[in-house]
């Protein structure tokens, strides 16, 4: 893959950062059947027409814009949502450099399918250490989501 960043996360569940076109095209023989993008379109490496390249490969495609300097509880909300809709689907979740993802995918893990911390820190750990800003947004959705324990 030419995307940074790549980790297998499940055997459904794959994170990197920005894809490339021929990154898209070997979805399929991965058995991907979305890809979920949280980078803004404007992201430096953004991917032009990313979604046709996507449905193209007959993939579905979600995008989740995160806004860097202000990630929001509502889209991390949305993002467990299509992790629920699409649960049995093989999924790549991706933004510019594995950092939004990471993040959230560390938020998943923790709140929603409740794994240890030191579980649930991959790939977060292997990608960065969050800033502040992301520091003070792990925090809050901590103090604001229901924790459950679902799908691993």
């Amino acid at each position: 893959m030419d995307a940074e960043n790549t980790h297998k996360v499940f055997d459904w569940l794959w994170s990197s950062g920005q894809l490339s076109a021929r990154d898209i095209a070997a979805l399929p023989a991965l058995g991907v059947t979305v890809v979920i993008n949280l980078a803004l379109p404007t992201s430096v490496n953004a991917l032009p027409g990313e979604a046709e390249l996507v449905t193209r490969e007959g993939l579905d495609y979600v995008h989740i814009p995160v806004v860097w300097e202000r990630p929001e509880l509502a889209r991390f909300e949305r993002f467990v949502a299509v992790l629920q809709a699409w649960s049995g689907s093989t999924v790549w979740v991706h933004c510019a450099k594995n950092m939004r993802v990471s993040a959230f995918l560390y938020l998943y893990r923790s709140l929603v399918l409740g794994e240890s911390e030191d579980t649930a820190t991959y790939p977060m750990r292997e990608v960065w250490v969050p800033d502040a800003v992301w520091q003070a947004f792990i925090e809050q959705v901590k103090s604001r989501f229901p924790v459950s324990g679902q799908r691993a």
